[in-house]
């Protein structure tokens, strides 16, 4: 019999595909009662409410497999999921994943990209309990659907944030915008010229932030601890403009940020730099950070500042007052939601 590593799709078929991803997947969590090998996962959240989110991923729309490897993909489709359940202030338990694999992907890539899904299942300690398999002719499609569980009490909506409430944002934003920047630049030379060698050092960061992002699992625990409750709460995938303006449209406020309060690697504005982009394009219309944007009372000020790695950007203003940017010079612009779309942003470059 062939080796494993050696067969192919067509030899194994989809039941033998299943298997050699699967074989290995070990369930954590009691309430995971039935996870791959049936019609569907069964799961007990007693006590709990249930958290369900999605996403569809496409090659050449979401990804270009020309420089994204397929570790880094498979971690990175768990974690875009992962961090709207911590966006609702939920613990993620479980996940499935299904793909549409076109002809030119060996077994061995297959696999590649599913020890990136087992590595942050490990990482994020969740539970790998099904999906499908199918054909594809249109390259490389990635389904994920995160579950996870929320109390009552506990649980954070977009909706909620009212006048007078802080904006605050974790970690820092527009990194993995100029990550895919340098990324395409750097292929676009490539693709001109094979001899040409990639320029990246310098930017391990702003790279690992488009490549391997993280999902800001802590959040919830350093609330807790602080004794605060955010009113409203979104993941930063989109850009920091478009997801205000879905918590403020959602809550029926207005907002103002503050530009220069707006946290800011040292390698992203060293790149924008170099690319004559203002850092604030970054920030405000770039995405896929997977910060955690949200809301407070403004009676919690004190608290939030305690909290480390948490910045306060800017306020909740009344619906009529519109949506503001203001800068260091006090001049203002209205805030606009450009939105994350990835295809576009690589064919403006």
């Amino acid at each position: 019999m062939a080796d494993k590593k050696t067969r192919t799709l067509s030899e194994l078929g989809e039941f033998g595909l299943i298997r050699a991803l699967t074989d290995d997947i070990i369930l954590r969590h009691p309430g995971s009662r039935k996870g791959i090998g049936d019609d569907a996962a069964v799961l007990d959240h007693n006590g709990f409410l249930t958290l369900v989110t999605t996403d569809l991923l496409l090659e050449g729309i979401h990804f270009d497999l020309t420089y994204v490897p397929l570790k880094h993909l498979g971690y990175k489709s768990v974690v875009v999921n992962l961090s709207d359940i911590y966006a609702m202030n939920g613990t993620p338990l479980q996940v499935t994943v299904s793909i549409g694999v076109s002809s030119k992907l060996s077994l061995n890539a297959i696999e590649e990209f599913y020890k990136g899904i087992k590595l942050a299942c490990n990482q994020y300690e969740i539970d790998l309990i099904g999906g499908d398999t199918s054909a594809s002719v249109n390259g490389l499609i990635i389904s994920v659907t995160a579950l996870g569980t929320a109390q009552p009490q506990q649980i954070v909506y977009r909706k909620g944030a009212k006048k007078g409430d802080l904006i605050c944002v974790t970690g820092d934003l527009g990194g993995a915008y100029m990550g895919l920047m340098l990324l395409e630049q750097e292929n676009k030379l490539f693709r001109k010229d094979p001899a040409y060698k990639p320029q990246l050092d310098g930017y391990q960061y702003i790279l690992e932030r488009q490549l391997k992002p993280e999902a800001r699992k802590d959040l919830g625990r350093m609330l807790l601890a602080g004794r605060v409750k955010p009113t409203s709460m979104i993941d930063v995938s989109d850009g920091l403009s478009s997801d205000l303006l879905h918590i403020c449209e959602a809550s029926g406020t207005g907002s103002r940020i503050f530009a220069d309060r707006i946290p800011v690697h040292s390698e992203t504005r060293k790149l924008a730099e170099q690319l004559r982009i203002s850092p604030n394009v970054a920030t405000l219309n770039g995405g896929e950070d997977y910060e955690l944007l949200f809301t407070v009372a403004h009676e919690d000020f004190a608290r939030i500042q305690l909290i480390e790695g948490i910045s306060i950007i800017g306020m909740m203003t009344g619906r009529e007052d519109g949506h503001l940017v203001e800068f260091e010079d006090k001049s203002t612009i209205l805030m606009e939601a450009q939105g994350w779309n990835a295809k576009q942003k690589w064919e403006e470059l």
